[in-house]
């Protein structure tokens, strides 16, 4: 059996997607399962053991007017390789116009997506799973792999790191042994605590601590240093590192791994911190943590949410003029839910 899975991006639903990979997998061992990945998180899935072939795309090229002959160029190109591989299911778990089309280009004899797929992309589909809008996205995946015929069984985050990614680690940062581990950035604004918390916060921690992100959170990350470095009610004297924009994929996943505990907002670091089952406090605000939390926080004593439990939160805004509902998670509920995470 060859199958295809259509789920591109971003790092959170990619990783939320892990444990339908792992129950196909169980389910059929022999089948030979690719996946159609955004380029800029491939390495987030190369040398995956249940993983035959990674399809790569530059999606986020694709809503760019001025390259428009070149996002026509790599859309032929796609259609022309996903034809000829012939599988026998198509599976969107994106659900977006872009992955619909995506699954129209591969010859198959049962596409399946979700009833409530946007975009008009479940018209791609030849068999529409109705699920629970109400439900966690992992949940979700797995309830498009129940309509495959594929057992129920332990959920798993089939996520691999290499012994390279871990000597990197340990090279930048200089062998630490135990440190906790902070990502204060987010894909939204307002999903973003106020880095003058995350400050606060720093200081009252004892053990090391280690700033990820992207190179473009980096601003944010000396800010967050600069602040935490005032002599104003400082208690703590440990080492802070600004490792933001100094890793891959697999080096972030590695440098999670080895942290006593995880400090974030609703981002993808969270959501591979819960995949690997770390301790980890996620900050809430304009989204569900219901829906898009750390799987499983509500019966694990290592993950605690955080929400300030204002009225107009979820709103699911990018943009708020107040950003009460992250304004009102205070600094001292945060660090004593990570010392009851610890």
């Amino acid at each position: 059996m060859k199958i295809l899975i259509i789920k591109p991006s971003s790092l959170g639903d990619v990783i939320h997607a892990l444990p339908f990979l792992k129950a196909v997998k169980g389910s059929f061992p022999e089948a030979q399962i690719d996946w159609v990945i955004s380029k800029n998180l491939k390495g987030l899935l190369e040398g995956n053991p249940l993983i035959h072939e990674l399809i790569a795309l530059e999606k986020d090229s694709w809503k760019d007017i001025k390259k428009l002959p070149r996002t026509l160029s790599e859309i032929n190109d796609l259609r022309k390789s996903l034809k000829s591989k012939r599988y026998d299911v198509v599976v969107d778990l994106q659900g977006l116009l872009r992955s619909g089309l995506l699954a129209s280009f591969a010859p198959s004899s049962l596409k399946i997506g979700f009833e409530n797929a946007r975009e008009g992309s479940r018209f791609f589909y030849d068999k529409k799973i109705p699920v629970n809008g109400a439900v966690h996205a992992v949940d979700r995946c797995l309830e498009i792999a129940g309509a495959m015929g594929v057992k129920p069984g332990k959920i798993e985050f089939p996520l691999y790191t290499d012994e390279k990614a871990r000597d990197k680690v340990r090279q930048i940062t200089g062998n630490i042994p135990e440190y906790i581990l902070i990502a204060p950035s987010a894909r939204w604004d307002t999903k973003r605590w106020p880095a003058v918390y995350f400050a606060s916060l720093v200081k009252k921690i004892t053990l090391p601590c280690i700033i990820a992100g992207v190179k473009g959170d980096r601003a944010l990350a000396e800010e967050i240093i600069h602040r935490s470095q005032s002599t104003e009610h400082r208690t703590q004297t440990a080492t802070i590192v600004n490792l933001c924009g100094r890793t891959n994929l697999k080096e972030l996943v590695a440098l999670i791994d080895g942290a006593k505990a995880v400090v974030s907002n609703d981002s993808g670091p969270m959501h591979v911190a819960a995949a690997l089952n770390k301790p980890v406090v996620a900050l809430f605000g304009p989204t569900d943590p219901e829906k898009t939390g750390p799987y499983g926080w509500q019966k694990k004593k290592n993950m605690k949410v955080v929400k300030a439990g204002v009225p107009c939160s979820p709103c699911r805004k990018k943009k708020c003029r107040d950003l009460v509902c992250m304004k009102n998670i205070s600094v001292e509920t945060v660090f004593e839910a990570l010392k009851e995470c610890l």
